[in-house]
Protein backbone atom coordinates (compact mmCIF):
# COMPACT_ATOMS: atom_id res chain seq x y z
CA UNK A 1 0.00 0.00 0.00
CA UNK A 2 1.27 3.47 -0.89
CA UNK A 3 0.32 6.77 0.68
CA UNK A 4 -0.73 9.54 -1.70
CA UNK A 5 -1.42 13.24 -1.19
CA UNK A 6 -3.57 14.99 -3.80
CA UNK A 7 -3.74 18.76 -4.14
CA UNK A 8 -6.15 20.73 -6.32
CA UNK A 9 -7.26 24.32 -6.63
CA UNK A 10 -10.90 24.81 -5.53
CA UNK A 11 -12.35 24.77 -9.04
CA UNK A 12 -14.77 22.18 -10.43
CA UNK A 13 -12.83 21.83 -13.68
CA UNK A 14 -9.64 21.08 -11.75
CA UNK A 15 -11.15 18.67 -9.22
CA UNK A 16 -13.28 16.58 -11.59
CA UNK A 17 -10.52 14.99 -13.72
CA UNK A 18 -8.75 13.64 -10.62
CA UNK A 19 -11.83 11.97 -9.12
CA UNK A 20 -11.54 8.68 -11.08
CA UNK A 21 -7.82 8.47 -10.28
CA UNK A 22 -8.46 8.87 -6.55
CA UNK A 23 -11.31 6.36 -6.68
CA UNK A 24 -9.12 3.79 -8.44
CA UNK A 25 -6.22 4.27 -6.04
CA UNK A 26 -8.40 3.82 -2.96
CA UNK A 27 -10.01 0.74 -4.58
CA UNK A 28 -6.50 -0.73 -4.91
CA UNK A 29 -6.00 -0.27 -1.16
CA UNK A 30 -3.81 2.83 -1.25
CA UNK A 31 -4.15 5.54 1.38
CA UNK A 32 -5.25 8.79 -0.31
CA UNK A 33 -5.60 12.21 1.28
CA UNK A 34 -6.85 15.13 -0.77
CA UNK A 35 -6.62 18.82 0.05
CA UNK A 36 -8.93 21.20 -1.78
CA UNK A 37 -11.81 23.64 -1.27
CA UNK A 38 -14.53 22.81 1.25
CA UNK A 39 -17.28 22.86 -1.40
CA UNK A 40 -15.69 19.80 -3.02
CA UNK A 41 -15.60 17.74 0.19
CA UNK A 42 -18.55 15.47 -0.69
CA UNK A 43 -17.27 14.58 -4.18
CA UNK A 44 -13.79 13.90 -2.84
CA UNK A 45 -14.87 11.72 0.08
CA UNK A 46 -17.14 9.76 -2.29
CA UNK A 47 -13.98 8.45 -3.96
CA UNK A 48 -12.78 6.91 -0.70
CA UNK A 49 -10.11 9.58 -0.22
CA UNK A 50 -9.83 11.46 3.05
CA UNK A 51 -10.63 15.14 2.66
CA UNK A 52 -8.12 17.61 4.13
CA UNK A 53 -9.36 21.23 4.20
CA UNK A 54 -6.99 24.05 3.41
CA UNK A 55 -5.16 25.44 6.41
CA UNK A 56 -3.28 28.23 4.65
CA UNK A 57 -4.61 28.44 1.08
CA UNK A 58 -7.70 30.58 0.48
CA UNK A 59 -11.10 29.14 -0.30
CA UNK A 60 -11.88 30.93 -3.58
CA UNK A 61 -15.19 30.61 -5.40
CA UNK A 62 -14.39 30.56 -9.12
CA UNK A 63 -17.71 32.23 -9.94
CA UNK A 64 -17.10 35.16 -7.54
CA UNK A 65 -13.56 36.23 -8.33
CA UNK A 66 -14.52 39.90 -8.63
CA UNK A 67 -15.77 39.85 -5.03
CA UNK A 68 -12.66 38.11 -3.73
CA UNK A 69 -10.31 40.46 -5.62
CA UNK A 70 -11.65 44.04 -5.44
CA UNK A 71 -10.83 46.07 -8.52
CA UNK A 72 -10.48 43.04 -10.76
CA UNK A 73 -13.78 43.79 -12.49
CA UNK A 74 -12.41 47.08 -13.82
CA UNK A 75 -9.55 45.44 -15.70
CA UNK A 76 -9.76 44.50 -19.36
CA UNK A 77 -7.65 42.71 -21.92
CA UNK A 78 -3.98 42.16 -21.13
CA UNK A 79 -4.22 43.89 -17.75
CA UNK A 80 -6.93 41.44 -16.69
CA UNK A 81 -4.93 38.43 -17.86
CA UNK A 82 -1.79 39.55 -16.04
CA UNK A 83 -3.71 40.26 -12.85
CA UNK A 84 -5.24 36.76 -12.84
CA UNK A 85 -1.90 35.10 -13.54
CA UNK A 86 -0.27 36.90 -10.63
CA UNK A 87 -3.00 36.82 -8.02
CA UNK A 88 -5.39 33.98 -8.90
CA UNK A 89 -2.86 31.47 -10.27
CA UNK A 90 0.63 32.25 -8.89
CA UNK A 91 0.09 33.85 -5.46
CA UNK A 92 -1.60 30.80 -3.85
CA UNK A 93 1.53 28.67 -4.45
CA UNK A 94 3.22 29.57 -1.16
CA UNK A 95 0.15 28.76 0.93
CA UNK A 96 -0.37 25.54 -1.04
CA UNK A 97 3.22 24.63 -0.25
CA UNK A 98 2.60 25.22 3.48
CA UNK A 99 -0.53 23.04 3.33
CA UNK A 100 1.45 20.17 1.79
CA UNK A 101 4.20 20.54 4.38
CA UNK A 102 1.57 20.35 7.13
CA UNK A 103 0.02 17.25 5.52
CA UNK A 104 3.40 15.54 5.49
CA UNK A 105 4.09 16.44 9.14
CA UNK A 106 0.68 15.07 10.12
CA UNK A 107 1.29 11.85 8.20
CA UNK A 108 4.10 11.28 5.69
CA UNK A 109 3.12 10.41 2.13
CA UNK A 110 5.03 8.57 -0.58
CA UNK A 111 3.95 10.56 -3.62
CA UNK A 112 2.03 13.63 -4.65
CA UNK A 113 -0.63 14.08 -7.34
CA UNK A 114 -1.83 17.56 -8.32
CA UNK A 115 -3.69 19.40 -10.99
CA UNK A 116 -1.50 21.55 -13.18
CA UNK A 117 -2.68 24.81 -11.57
CA UNK A 118 -1.86 23.69 -8.01
CA UNK A 119 1.55 25.30 -8.25
CA UNK A 120 2.48 24.60 -4.64
CA UNK A 121 2.96 20.96 -5.61
CA UNK A 122 5.69 21.96 -8.05
CA UNK A 123 7.43 23.91 -5.29
CA UNK A 124 7.10 21.01 -2.85
CA UNK A 125 8.47 18.54 -5.41
CA UNK A 126 11.48 20.73 -6.16
CA UNK A 127 12.24 21.24 -2.47
CA UNK A 128 11.86 17.59 -1.40
CA UNK A 129 12.21 15.52 -4.60
CA UNK A 130 8.99 13.73 -3.64
CA UNK A 131 7.53 11.93 -6.68
CA UNK A 132 4.99 14.22 -8.38
CA UNK A 133 2.36 13.37 -10.97
CA UNK A 134 0.81 16.45 -12.56
CA UNK A 135 -2.60 15.99 -14.17
CA UNK A 136 -3.31 18.55 -16.87
CA UNK A 137 -6.86 19.90 -17.00
CA UNK A 138 -6.60 21.81 -20.27
CA UNK A 139 -4.64 21.88 -23.49
CA UNK A 140 -0.92 21.23 -23.28
CA UNK A 141 0.76 24.63 -22.99
CA UNK A 142 4.37 23.53 -22.57
CA UNK A 143 6.68 25.71 -24.69
CA UNK A 144 8.04 24.28 -27.91
CA UNK A 145 10.04 25.41 -30.93
CA UNK A 146 7.10 24.18 -33.02
CA UNK A 147 4.29 26.03 -31.21
CA UNK A 148 3.47 29.70 -30.65
CA UNK A 149 3.01 30.79 -27.01
CA UNK A 150 -0.32 30.40 -25.26
CA UNK A 151 -2.85 33.17 -25.75
CA UNK A 152 -2.44 33.81 -29.47
CA UNK A 153 -4.41 30.76 -30.65
CA UNK A 154 -2.08 30.31 -33.62
CA UNK A 155 -1.65 27.01 -35.43
CA UNK A 156 1.73 25.32 -34.86
CA UNK A 157 4.50 25.33 -37.44
CA UNK A 158 7.81 23.43 -37.57
CA UNK A 159 9.02 25.10 -40.74
CA UNK A 160 12.06 27.38 -40.50
CA UNK A 161 9.84 30.45 -40.78
CA UNK A 162 7.41 29.01 -38.28
CA UNK A 163 10.12 28.28 -35.72
CA UNK A 164 11.54 31.79 -36.13
CA UNK A 165 8.01 33.13 -35.52
CA UNK A 166 7.54 30.92 -32.47
CA UNK A 167 10.90 31.86 -30.95
CA UNK A 168 10.36 35.59 -31.49
CA UNK A 169 6.88 35.49 -29.97
CA UNK A 170 8.02 33.48 -26.97
CA UNK A 171 10.93 35.84 -26.32
CA UNK A 172 8.68 38.87 -26.57
CA UNK A 173 6.10 37.33 -24.26
CA UNK A 174 8.59 36.42 -21.54
CA UNK A 175 10.84 39.46 -21.70
CA UNK A 176 8.47 42.27 -22.68
CA UNK A 177 4.74 41.57 -22.51
CA UNK A 178 4.79 39.33 -19.42
CA UNK A 179 8.04 40.42 -17.84
CA UNK A 180 6.35 41.65 -14.67
CA UNK A 181 4.51 38.32 -14.36
CA UNK A 182 7.79 36.45 -14.84
CA UNK A 183 9.42 38.59 -12.16
CA UNK A 184 6.47 37.97 -9.85
CA UNK A 185 6.90 34.21 -10.30
CA UNK A 186 10.64 34.42 -9.69
CA UNK A 187 10.05 36.33 -6.46
CA UNK A 188 7.61 33.66 -5.24
CA UNK A 189 10.20 30.99 -5.94
CA UNK A 190 12.80 32.97 -4.02
CA UNK A 191 10.45 33.23 -1.04
CA UNK A 192 9.96 29.45 -1.24
CA UNK A 193 13.72 28.95 -1.07
CA UNK A 194 13.99 27.95 -4.72
CA UNK A 195 16.19 29.22 -7.51
CA UNK A 196 14.94 30.76 -10.75
CA UNK A 197 13.32 28.09 -12.86
CA UNK A 198 11.53 27.59 -16.14
CA UNK A 199 9.10 30.17 -17.47
CA UNK A 200 6.06 29.51 -15.26
CA UNK A 201 4.07 28.02 -18.15
CA UNK A 202 6.74 25.29 -18.20
CA UNK A 203 6.93 24.74 -14.45
CA UNK A 204 5.68 21.17 -14.77
CA UNK A 205 8.68 20.22 -16.91
CA UNK A 206 10.36 19.25 -13.66
CA UNK A 207 7.52 16.98 -12.49
CA UNK A 208 8.10 13.24 -12.38
CA UNK A 209 5.28 12.69 -14.87
CA UNK A 210 2.66 14.83 -16.59
CA UNK A 211 -0.58 13.08 -17.51
CA UNK A 212 -2.24 14.80 -20.47
CA UNK A 213 -5.84 13.57 -20.67
CA UNK A 214 -6.34 13.65 -24.42
CA UNK A 215 -5.31 11.82 -27.56
CA UNK A 216 -2.23 12.82 -29.57
CA UNK A 217 -4.30 13.87 -32.58
CA UNK A 218 -6.11 16.55 -30.57
CA UNK A 219 -2.88 18.21 -29.46
CA UNK A 220 -0.33 20.17 -31.43
CA UNK A 221 2.66 18.05 -32.53
CA UNK A 222 5.93 18.95 -30.83
CA UNK A 223 9.23 17.48 -31.95
CA UNK A 224 10.70 18.54 -28.59
CA UNK A 225 7.93 17.20 -26.36
CA UNK A 226 9.33 16.61 -22.84
CA UNK A 227 9.74 12.92 -22.04
CA UNK A 228 7.72 13.22 -18.85
CA UNK A 229 4.54 14.11 -20.80
CA UNK A 230 2.19 11.19 -21.48
CA UNK A 231 -1.02 11.23 -23.51
CA UNK A 232 -3.54 8.94 -21.81
CA UNK A 233 -6.87 9.63 -23.56
CA UNK A 234 -9.98 11.03 -21.89
CA UNK A 235 -10.44 10.19 -18.22
CA UNK A 236 -13.89 8.75 -17.38
CA UNK A 237 -16.57 11.07 -16.08
CA UNK A 238 -17.59 11.06 -12.45
CA UNK A 239 -20.76 8.91 -12.22
CA UNK A 240 -23.80 11.24 -12.10
CA UNK A 241 -26.17 11.13 -9.17
CA UNK A 242 -29.81 10.20 -9.60
CA UNK A 243 -31.27 12.43 -12.27
CA UNK A 244 -34.76 12.55 -13.75
CA UNK A 245 -34.59 13.02 -17.51
CA UNK A 246 -36.75 15.85 -18.92
CA UNK A 247 -40.26 15.07 -20.14
CA UNK A 248 -39.23 15.68 -23.77
CA UNK A 249 -36.36 13.18 -23.70
CA UNK A 250 -38.21 10.70 -25.93
CA UNK A 251 -38.36 13.34 -28.68
CA UNK A 252 -34.64 12.81 -29.24
CA UNK A 253 -35.37 9.72 -31.33
CA UNK A 254 -33.55 10.71 -34.49
CA UNK A 255 -36.60 12.05 -36.31
CA UNK A 256 -34.96 15.46 -36.38
CA UNK A 257 -31.23 16.22 -36.02
CA UNK A 258 -30.28 17.23 -32.48
CA UNK A 259 -28.05 20.27 -31.97
CA UNK A 260 -26.73 20.72 -28.45
CA UNK A 261 -25.55 24.07 -27.03
CA UNK A 262 -23.81 24.64 -23.71
CA UNK A 263 -21.81 27.35 -21.95
CA UNK A 264 -20.55 25.07 -19.17
CA UNK A 265 -21.00 25.75 -15.47
CA UNK A 266 -18.96 28.95 -14.99
CA UNK A 267 -19.16 31.31 -17.99
CA UNK A 268 -22.95 31.12 -18.16
CA UNK A 269 -24.11 34.25 -16.34
CA UNK A 270 -25.38 35.69 -19.62
CA UNK A 271 -26.61 33.54 -22.54
CA UNK A 272 -24.00 34.80 -25.01
CA UNK A 273 -24.00 31.54 -26.96
CA UNK A 274 -27.31 29.98 -25.95
CA UNK A 275 -29.51 32.92 -26.99
CA UNK A 276 -28.15 33.36 -30.56
CA UNK A 277 -28.26 29.59 -31.04
CA UNK A 278 -31.93 29.38 -30.10
CA UNK A 279 -32.72 32.37 -32.32
CA UNK A 280 -30.52 31.38 -35.25
CA UNK A 281 -31.84 27.83 -35.45
CA UNK A 282 -35.49 28.62 -34.62
CA UNK A 283 -36.69 27.90 -38.18
CA UNK A 284 -34.38 24.97 -38.89
CA UNK A 285 -35.73 21.43 -39.07
CA UNK A 286 -33.91 20.26 -35.95
CA UNK A 287 -34.21 20.06 -32.18
CA UNK A 288 -32.00 22.45 -30.24
CA UNK A 289 -31.15 21.19 -26.75
CA UNK A 290 -29.64 23.81 -24.44
CA UNK A 291 -28.21 23.06 -21.01
CA UNK A 292 -27.76 26.06 -18.75
CA UNK A 293 -25.25 24.80 -16.18
CA UNK A 294 -27.72 25.13 -13.35
CA UNK A 295 -29.35 28.45 -14.25
CA UNK A 296 -33.05 28.81 -14.98
CA UNK A 297 -34.58 30.07 -18.22
CA UNK A 298 -35.90 33.08 -16.28
CA UNK A 299 -32.51 33.79 -14.75
CA UNK A 300 -30.89 33.84 -18.19
CA UNK A 301 -33.64 36.10 -19.58
CA UNK A 302 -34.34 33.84 -22.58
CA UNK A 303 -38.01 34.75 -22.80
CA UNK A 304 -40.37 32.73 -25.01
CA UNK A 305 -38.62 29.72 -26.48
CA UNK A 306 -38.84 28.72 -30.15
CA UNK A 307 -40.93 25.63 -30.98
CA UNK A 308 -37.86 23.50 -31.65
CA UNK A 309 -35.97 24.50 -28.47
CA UNK A 310 -35.63 22.29 -25.41
CA UNK A 311 -33.90 23.82 -22.37
CA UNK A 312 -32.88 22.22 -19.10
CA UNK A 313 -30.30 22.84 -16.41
CA UNK A 314 -28.24 19.70 -16.93
CA UNK A 315 -28.10 16.39 -18.80
CA UNK A 316 -25.09 14.07 -18.52
CA UNK A 317 -23.14 14.32 -21.75
CA UNK A 318 -22.68 10.57 -21.85
CA UNK A 319 -26.46 10.32 -22.33
CA UNK A 320 -27.02 13.33 -24.58
CA UNK A 321 -24.07 13.22 -26.97
CA UNK A 322 -24.90 9.83 -28.56
CA UNK A 323 -28.11 11.49 -29.77
CA UNK A 324 -26.38 14.71 -30.95
CA UNK A 325 -25.31 15.69 -34.49
CA UNK A 326 -23.54 19.00 -33.67
CA UNK A 327 -22.45 20.56 -30.39
CA UNK A 328 -22.01 24.30 -29.83
CA UNK A 329 -19.78 25.19 -26.89
CA UNK A 330 -17.71 28.00 -25.43
CA UNK A 331 -14.71 25.66 -25.42
CA UNK A 332 -14.47 23.87 -22.10
CA UNK A 333 -11.73 21.24 -22.42
CA UNK A 334 -13.65 18.33 -20.95
CA UNK A 335 -16.88 18.99 -22.85
CA UNK A 336 -15.07 19.39 -26.17
CA UNK A 337 -13.33 16.07 -25.73
CA UNK A 338 -16.49 14.26 -24.66
CA UNK A 339 -18.10 15.42 -27.91
CA UNK A 340 -15.17 14.12 -29.94
CA UNK A 341 -15.14 10.84 -28.03
CA UNK A 342 -18.74 10.40 -29.16
CA UNK A 343 -17.97 11.44 -32.73
CA UNK A 344 -19.82 14.77 -32.54
CA UNK A 345 -18.38 17.71 -34.54
CA UNK A 346 -18.13 21.09 -32.87
CA UNK A 347 -18.79 24.79 -33.28
CA UNK A 348 -16.71 26.65 -30.68
CA UNK A 349 -17.33 30.24 -29.59
CA UNK A 350 -15.18 31.12 -26.59
CA UNK A 351 -12.94 34.07 -25.72
CA UNK A 352 -12.24 33.74 -21.99
CA UNK A 353 -9.43 31.91 -20.16
CA UNK A 354 -7.76 29.36 -22.44
CA UNK A 355 -10.87 28.74 -24.55
CA UNK A 356 -9.50 30.34 -27.77
CA UNK A 357 -6.65 27.82 -27.59
CA UNK A 358 -9.13 24.95 -27.31
CA UNK A 359 -11.09 26.35 -30.26
CA UNK A 360 -7.88 26.53 -32.30
CA UNK A 361 -7.17 22.86 -31.60
CA UNK A 362 -10.68 21.94 -32.71
CA UNK A 363 -10.09 23.72 -36.01
CA UNK A 364 -6.55 22.39 -36.42
CA UNK A 365 -7.60 18.78 -35.85
CA UNK A 366 -10.42 19.10 -38.40
CA UNK A 367 -13.06 18.44 -35.74
CA UNK A 368 -15.17 21.55 -36.23
CA UNK A 369 -15.30 25.32 -36.65
CA UNK A 370 -14.23 28.17 -34.39
CA UNK A 371 -16.15 31.43 -34.51
CA UNK A 372 -13.39 33.61 -32.93
CA UNK A 373 -15.91 35.32 -30.66
CA UNK A 374 -17.78 34.53 -27.46
CA UNK A 375 -20.84 36.45 -28.66
CA UNK A 376 -21.74 35.21 -32.13
CA UNK A 377 -24.76 36.49 -33.99
CA UNK A 378 -27.72 34.29 -34.77
CA UNK A 379 -26.66 34.35 -38.41
CA UNK A 380 -23.12 33.19 -37.60
CA UNK A 381 -24.46 30.28 -35.59
CA UNK A 382 -26.91 29.23 -38.32
CA UNK A 383 -24.24 29.38 -41.03
CA UNK A 384 -21.76 27.39 -38.93
CA UNK A 385 -24.23 24.64 -38.01
CA UNK A 386 -25.33 24.25 -41.62
CA UNK A 387 -21.69 24.07 -42.72
CA UNK A 388 -20.84 21.36 -40.18
CA UNK A 389 -23.90 19.26 -40.99
CA UNK A 390 -23.08 19.44 -44.69
CA UNK A 391 -19.36 18.70 -44.44
CA UNK A 392 -18.80 15.01 -45.11
CA UNK A 393 -15.05 15.33 -44.67
CA UNK A 394 -15.47 16.78 -41.20
CA UNK A 395 -17.87 13.99 -40.26
CA UNK A 396 -15.30 11.39 -41.33
CA UNK A 397 -12.53 13.17 -39.43
CA UNK A 398 -14.54 13.23 -36.21
CA UNK A 399 -15.23 9.52 -36.55
CA UNK A 400 -11.47 8.94 -36.88
CA UNK A 401 -10.87 10.91 -33.69
CA UNK A 402 -13.59 8.97 -31.87
CA UNK A 403 -11.90 5.72 -32.91
CA UNK A 404 -8.60 7.01 -31.52
CA UNK A 405 -10.22 7.90 -28.19
CA UNK A 406 -11.62 4.36 -28.04
CA UNK A 407 -8.10 2.91 -28.25
CA UNK A 408 -7.05 4.61 -25.01
CA UNK A 409 -7.90 3.30 -21.55
CA UNK A 410 -7.12 6.58 -19.79
CA UNK A 411 -7.54 5.38 -16.23
CA UNK A 412 -5.43 2.26 -16.76
CA UNK A 413 -2.69 4.33 -18.38
CA UNK A 414 -2.78 6.90 -15.58
CA UNK A 415 -2.44 4.19 -12.93
CA UNK A 416 0.37 2.52 -14.89
CA UNK A 417 2.39 5.72 -15.06
CA UNK A 418 1.76 6.50 -11.38
CA UNK A 419 2.86 2.99 -10.42
CA UNK A 420 6.05 3.30 -12.49
CA UNK A 421 6.71 6.67 -10.88
CA UNK A 422 6.38 5.13 -7.42
CA UNK A 423 8.71 2.27 -8.28
CA UNK A 424 11.27 4.65 -9.75
CA UNK A 425 11.08 3.03 -13.18
CA UNK A 426 12.27 5.30 -15.99
CA UNK A 427 9.29 6.71 -17.83
CA UNK A 428 9.27 6.12 -21.58
CA UNK A 429 8.69 9.06 -23.87
CA UNK A 430 5.35 9.74 -25.53
CA UNK A 431 4.63 7.28 -28.33
CA UNK A 432 5.49 4.19 -26.24
CA UNK A 433 3.26 3.08 -23.36
CA UNK A 434 1.39 6.41 -23.49
CA UNK A 435 0.09 5.56 -26.93
CA UNK A 436 -1.50 2.16 -27.62
CA UNK A 437 -0.83 0.32 -30.88
CA UNK A 438 -2.58 1.92 -33.82
CA UNK A 439 -2.90 5.39 -32.32
CA UNK A 440 -1.66 7.83 -34.94
CA UNK A 441 -0.24 11.28 -34.50
CA UNK A 442 -0.16 14.13 -36.97
CA UNK A 443 3.24 14.70 -38.54
CA UNK A 444 5.09 17.71 -37.13
CA UNK A 445 3.97 20.95 -38.73
CA UNK A 446 0.68 19.79 -40.18
CA UNK A 447 -2.69 18.41 -39.10
CA UNK A 448 -4.66 15.69 -40.82
CA UNK A 449 -7.14 18.37 -41.78
CA UNK A 450 -7.45 21.90 -40.43
CA UNK A 451 -10.80 23.65 -40.65
CA UNK A 452 -11.28 27.26 -39.58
Amino acid sequence: MARFAIGTVPSTGHVTPLLPIARALTAQGHDVRWTSGEKHRARITATGARFVPYRHAREIDESRLDEVFPGREKLRGLASIKYDLKHVFLDPALDQLRDLEDMYRDQPFDALIADVAYLGAQFYHQRTQAPLAVVSVSALFVSSRDVAPIGLALFPSSTLAGRVRNHALQWALRNVVMRDVRDHYDELRKRAGLTRDHWFIDCHKSASIVLQPTIPSFEYPRSDLPRNVHFIGLLPSDPPSELALPSWWEELDGTRPVVHVTQGTVANVTPDLIAPTLTGLAREDMLVVATTGGRSVHELGLGALPENARVTTFIPHDLLLPKTRVMLTNGGYGGVQLALKHGVPLVVAGASEEKPEIAARVAYSGAGLRLRTSRPTAGQVRTAVRAVLGDGGMQRRVRELAAEYARFDALALALEHIDRMLRGVAQPGEGQTSQPPGAQRAAPGRAPRAVD
